[in-house]
């Protein structure tokens, strides 16, 4: 496409959208995804690790769809790391996410950000971007969720 372009459409660049555009191509692409794939039957996850006052200390934000839960962000705050928490927060989400009817989870993090936590936890390592950043690596892993139902 060019200036000159007889359709009556543009590309035009905008590092600042309006909320409206950015919802068009969010809803856009939400139905044809679910045109494609069925319902979503979205629901978020979210985990707070929390001192009695109410601050926020660390968590995790997910949501559950099309049968998995997606891990997007899992954060502890530097005090309270390697004391059992981020498996907590794994195990309470996963179990939301059964109650859902989920039966896997996935997630992605970075080389340096603990990828051998995600492993302690039963995830697989599943795909890797090495060089994102330079001399590091994006890595998506995944888990099967085990149930109890019969």
């Amino acid at each position: 496409m060019n200036a000159t372009d007889t359709t009556g459409f543009e590309i035009v660049e905008d590092a600042a959208p309006e909320f409206e555009a950015v919802g068009a191509i969010q809803r856009g692409l939400h139905e044809f995804n679910q045109a494609m794939g069925g319902p979503y039957d979205r629901e978020p996850v979210t985990l707070l690790v929390q001192d009695s006052d109410g601050q926020t200390y660390g968590g995790l934000l997910g949501l559950t769809f099309w049968g998995w839960l997606f891990i997007d962000w899992l954060w502890l705050s530097q005090d309270l790391r390697g004391k059992g928490y981020g498996a907590e927060l794994l195990r309470r989400a996963e179990a939301i996410a059964r109650e859902r009817g989920c039966t896997n989870a996935y997630t992605d993090t970075f080389s340096f950000q603990a990828p051998g936590f995600w492993q302690r936890n039963g995830y697989v390592e599943f795909g890797r971007l090495d060089g994102m950043p330079a001399g590091h690596a994006r890595v998506w892993f995944r888990k099967a969720l085990q149930t109890d139902r019969a």
